[in-house]
């Protein structure tokens, strides 16, 4: 039978046998009027006052929206954010976009617009967190677990602090949106290398769709708790990107429910592990580059068996990327154990540690072969990954090597569903 896989910008067609599992999203249907659905929370949010009611003139608005690396539809959000603030009689000049990048790279004007818009890019002041600057960042202390926290200075100095993003699933922070808004969005590169620690990413409960008990989003709370947010505007989505749900108000409030309704939509439990799983990394914008695509590996990793194998197809049209220290630290390891070992030298944090860490730990359990037209067999293979040139004859090779019955999973989605182990 044949599969689309979410790959790129225009999917990718594989044939499979008939007798593999395709996991298939929930399709969830959009929302009939999203502008109006959109306005409708704001005016009537959960655990809160209505957005008006937090708003008056002349105070300082801070907008901190995702970055181009996530599914958040910001250029359908924003503007009915910005208008019902304008509607309460929030000037203009009084409003400021703030791109939370965490540790990823600026975006570039034309990025920006992308995903903005022209109107709101031509028409608000937008502002790119930069968590290397000391000027930019201001000391909220120590965490609960002796971890320094530094934020964005112009956030913290706004009088009205609004969060917008999406919730899915994610592979060691439990959920997206909510208090990831600010760490990692916001904080200092410090700040978001304690929290993606050795020993936080190797907890047990950091993992998709755990959030109490899990330490790396317990300590996002935390932080983000301390900053002391106004608002919060998340959204759920399908896979088509349409808004399927909304969650605005109270932080907390509104982020519990959103994840509620997202792992009834977007989790499922499967019986058995396959020898074989087909994943992807959800296609553009999620797969530009192989770091973001180790999700993809994570989530086939949670019902690939022990000495199995996985495939993922990722366009990686940024590279690797060229930028963050993912490829050095990869080169510079050159084995998954120099990759651990290295992480777990006394003292040693490097931004995307966490990715590096992750991905040694899924290659312990299973071999993983990456499909790419962005990359090189050589790029793929110098990131201790093996070459895919051609998906169904690889498939074909571990067919034979998983007989007599081998079982093949195809997650044609990546991590837009997660698939879990009956226990």
């Amino acid at each position: 039978m044949q599969v689309r896989l979410a790959y790129g910008r225009q999917g990718l067609i594989i044939t499979v046998p008939d007798n593999a599992e395709v996991l298939q999203t929930h399709f969830t249907p959009g929302l009939p009027d999203e502008t109006r659905a959109l306005r409708e929370a704001l005016r009537q949010p959960i655990s809160s006052p209505p957005l008006a009611d937090l708003v008056q003139f002349g105070e300082r608005v801070v907008v901190v929206h995702t970055d181009i690396t996530r599914a958040t539809p910001n250029d359908r959000i924003l503007p009915v954010l910005l208008d019902e603030l304008e509607s309460v009689g929030v000037v203009r000049k009084d409003i400021t976009l703030l791109n939370g990048l965490g540790t990823h790279r600026r975006q570039t004007e034309a990025e920006l617009r992308a995903m903005l818009g022209d109107n709101v890019v031509e028409k608000y002041r937008c502002l790119q967190h930069d968590c290397n600057s000391d000027a930019d960042l201001v000391s909220l202390g120590v965490t609960s677990l002796g971890h320094p926290v530094r934020v964005n200075r112009f956030y913290l100095e706004s009088d009205v602090r609004i969060l917008t993003g999406f919730i899915e699933p994610h592979f060691f922070a439990g959920f997206s949106g909510g208090p990831k808004a600010i760490l990692p969005s916001l904080a200092g590169a410090e700040s978001v290398f304690t929290n993606h620690g050795l020993q936080m990413i190797a907890h047990p409960k950091a993992t998709w769709g755990v959030t109490e008990g899990n330490p790396i989003w317990m300590e996002m709370r935390e932080v983000a708790l301390r900053t002391n947010p106004t608002f919060l505007l998340n959204v759920a989505l399908n896979t088509r990107r349409e808004i399927t749900g909304i969650f605005a108000g109270d932080m907390l409030a509104a982020h519990a429910l959103g994840c509620a309704f997202v792992k009834d939509n977007a989790m499922a439990r499967v019986d058995e592990p396959y020898d074989i799983v087909i994943t992807t990394n959800s296609g553009y914008p999620l797969d530009q580059n192989l770091y973001q695509s180790v999700k993809g590996m994570s989530a086939a990793n949670q019902v690939v068996r022990e000495g199995g194998s996985i495939i993922i197809a990722t366009a990686c049209e940024d590279g690797l990327p060229d930028h963050g220290l993912y490829a050095a630290l990869l080169a510079e390891a050159r084995t998954l154990q120099g990759l651990l070992d290295m992480i777990a030298q006394p003292g040693f944090t490097a931004q995307d540690q966490w990715q590096v860490q992750l991905q040694a730990q899924i290659q312990q359990r299973a071999d993983v072969y990456v499909y790419s037209d962005g990359l090189t067999d050589k790029q793929i293979e110098h990131a201790l990954f093996i070459p895919c040139s051609n998906i169904e004859a690889t498939l074909a090779r571990l067919l034979e090597r998983y007989r007599p019955q081998p079982r093949l999973c195809v997650m044609p989605e990546g991590p837009q569903l997660i698939p879990y182990l009956r226990e």
